[in-house]
């Protein structure tokens, strides 16, 4: 059974990577400038070794302490390989410390107080020694305004962004993350999103990651500027009936 989900992994992965590839050459962008981001919630420590064996580096996780826990387990039985994890999804400010000892980035800041929290639990997991760089951070754009889905409306990104320079050395600032309304059109949310990064580089030139796409929605996340697609179902199919 190992070796049929690794070989239905690798399809699956494959094609995600050339929808990517694809997506790169139609915007005329260089081959490689986009971060493919494996969404591995749900999903066992199996699968992450499956997916390392592949050659993937770079995963998404949103669940804690779910993701902690598979992330040390993976760690350990590969101690020569090393990958990154950031945590995508909605955070809860009381699992910013165990958050900041395994996260190269958070997607999901949408808050004064989740920055608090990050950048305090990221100076200790630093003390302690449990992290040697910052805490990336990216800030969460709500495109509909609706605080039900999270995120910020562009008014209010100034201020958070200067609380996240305010832990300088603790956290960095990155750059946006967006993830389309259902109910909206991708390409409009995604020409949206490009519009709303162009000003904040502006004046934040060092925070140009923007996290936009996911399986649905990837091709034209890419044509508007995206560094980072989030795919998921994608590649590791349907959600498991009972998680790790």
């Amino acid at each position: 059974m190992s070796d049929d989900r690794r070989d239905e992994l690798a399809s699956a992965l494959a094609t995600a990577r050339e929808r990517v590839a694809d997506a790169e050459r139609a915007a005329g962008r260089t081959e490689g400038d986009v971060t493919l981001l494996v969404v591995t919630k749900f999903f066992p420590a199996s699968d992450v070794e499956h997916l390392i064996d592949l050659g993937v580096r770079e995963f998404g996780e949103s669940r804690e302490p779910e993701a902690g826990r598979k992330i040390a387990q993976v760690r350990a039985d590969r101690p020569d390989v090393v990958f990154d994890a950031d945590m995508i999804g909605r955070l809860q400010r009381k699992k910013a410390r165990s958050i900041s000892r395994w996260a190269k980035r958070v997607h999901s800041v949408d808050s004064l107080d989740l920055v608090e929290a990050l950048g305090g639990a990221a100076q200790r997991s630093l003390d302690d020694g449990e992290r040697t760089d910052p805490l990336g951070v990216l800030l969460q754009v709500s495109l509909d305004g609706d605080p039900e889905r999270g995120g910020l409306v562009e008014a209010d990104l100034r201020g958070v962004a200067e609380r996240v320079a305010a832990h300088s050395g603790a956290l960095r600032l990155d750059g946006l993350m967006v993830i389309a309304p259902l109910e909206t059109d991708p390409e409009e949310a995604m020409a949206q999103a490009a519009g709303i990064r162009e000003r904040f580089v502006a004046d934040h030139p060092g925070a140009r990651e923007l996290s936009a796409g996911m399986s649905g929605d990837l091709e034209q996340a890419i044509a508007h500027g995206s560094t980072c697609v989030r795919v998921g179902t994608a590649i590791m199919g349907a959600r498991p009936l009972l998680s790790p």
